[in-house]
């Protein structure tokens, strides 16, 4: 459940509690409010009848009954007989409250007599000079207004409570988009950079700078301009570096060719020389690459590229790095069709495959096949070496990584832990993905998907 919708249903939770207190307290001081006042009329009522009684005997005079037109009267005898009836009881012989006749004290009950409610007042008659019990007074009142009243009171704070309960939720809805809009924002544009390798993006945000989301998209803007400064720097230092040993490298090359020309020192020593020139020129040649992709300045030749042809070419010439030593072989192989820059598919291509030439020990294969499978390219390259251990997989596509624990190298010393940076980085660009299995011992296998080509490619 989103943030949103958990603020709106607390909001609405609370509203909704504090109306059904508020509901409860009304509904039950308005129940009372009526019933005492039932209780009260009942009550004078019974005084009027009582007053007219005569202290003899039971001889009790009733009031007029326009003055009690919702009050039925019964009067029993000590001997549990009938004595007189209120006009508007009709010929009802019953006792209005039966349980009530029992009692000894002036007692309220709410009886069901029929289909109707009542509320009944139960009064001993009693001869004060001599506390002697000589009948029983009942006065009861329909209770159909109360419950009528209670009905509407119920339906009335029922629909209150959903009207209110709606509409907070409502506003609770609005209010939360409004307030967690800057933090969708922060979403997406973090997103975009992690996508775009952009950190020069910021998050708009109009809203008063003081409040919590206010800061935070501050402070989270803050962190964006610190870490696109940190990155530029280290940008351009990279390229300065690159910039500044060519020079060198070059200077060094030429020496070296000089001296040889000149018969100054053993071809041994100038051949290490030299090897250690060209992969150090490698090397330069590599992080200007890098520093140039993560800079945006390395733009992509889009156009038609037909995999299978680019694939049969870089084969061939990877059989002569080889050589005898391993079996570098074709697999299953199908007519594909990208829309890329032909120059860096190649150099991923070179780079995965001659790094699973320079891991696979003698005697060993390497098998490169290309399909198709849900509208992509589907390019692998598998070897049988020793396989990458579990705990450097998640790291082989960094700059400078590289794992020596199980996958041996050669001893010619010409990798330097970028060629699968590159690779991925221009994969990624195309639109693809590079993804890695490996067992040890049994190998290794590099799967790159690319999407194909379906109209006419576009720069």
């Amino acid at each position: 459940m989103s943030l949103r919708a958990r603020l709106t249903l607390l909001s609405t939770s609370i509203v909704g509690g504090i109306l059904l207190i508020f509901g409860m307290v009304v509904y039950v001081s308005v129940s009372v409010t009526l019933t005492n006042q039932v209780d009260s009329t009942l009550t004078r009522a019974a005084s009027q009848i009582i007053q007219n009684a005569r202290s003899d005997r039971l001889s009790l005079s009733l009031p007029e009954l326009d003055l009690f037109a919702d009050v039925y009267i019964q009067v029993w005898g000590k001997d549990g007989l009938l004595e007189s009836t209120s006009q508007n009881i009709g010929g009802f012989s019953q006792p209005l409250d039966a349980a009530g006749l029992i009692s000894v004290q002036p007692v309220f009950h709410d009886v069901l007599v029929g289909n109707a409610r009542l509320r009944v007042l139960t009064v001993p008659l009693i001869i004060r000079s001599s506390n002697r019990i000589i009948g029983t007074l009942q006065v009861g009142t329909s209770l159909a207004k109360i419950d009528a009243i209670q009905k509407v009171l119920l339906n009335v704070l029922f629909v209150g409570a959903a009207v209110s309960m709606t509409i907070a939720g409502l506003a609770s809805w609005i209010s939360a988009k409004q307030a967690l809009s800057p933090l969708k924002d922060a979403t997406l544009t973090a997103l975009q950079i992690i996508r775009a390798d952009d950190l020069s993006r910021r998050i708009p945000y109009k809203g008063p700078p003081n409040d919590e989301v206010g800061q935070l998209i501050h402070s989270f803007n803050q962190t964006l301009s610190r870490l696109e400064k940190h990155f530029n720097t280290q940008r351009r230092f990279l390229a300065d570096v690159g910039h500044e040993l060519r020079t060198p490298l070059t200077v060094i090359k030429g020496n070296v060719e000089l001296m040889r020309r000149l018969n100054c020192g053993d071809d041994e020593s100038m051949t290490s020389i030299e090897n250690e020139v060209d992969r150090l020129a490698r090397l330069v040649g590599d992080l200007l690459l890098l520093a140039q992709a993560e800079s945006g300045k390395l733009p992509l030749i889009t156009a038609t590229v037909e995999l299978d042809t680019l694939l049969l070419e870089v084969l061939n010439q990877m059989r002569v790095l080889a050589k005898d030593r391993l079996d570098l072989r074709l697999g299953e192989i199908d007519q594909v069709i990208v829309c890329g820059d032909q120059d860096r598919l190649k150099q991923v291509l070179v780079n995965l495959i001659g790094n699973a030439i320079q891991y696979t020990p003698p005697e060993g294969e390497v098998i490169v096949g290309l399909g198709k499978e849900n509208n992509k390219a589907r390019l692998t390259i598998s070897d049988n070496g020793p396989g990458i251990p579990a705990e450097d997989r998640p790291y082989i596509f960094e700059r400078f990584y590289r794992g020596e624990k199980s996958r041996t190298r050669l001893k010619d010393g010409k990798g330097f832990g970028l060629g699968l940076s590159i690779a991925y980085w221009i994969v990624r660009n195309h639109g693809g993905q590079i993804e890695v299995a490996s067992r040890e011992p049994q190998g290794t296998t590099f799967c790159v998907w690319l999407p194909l080509a379906k109209d006419e490619c576009q720069e």
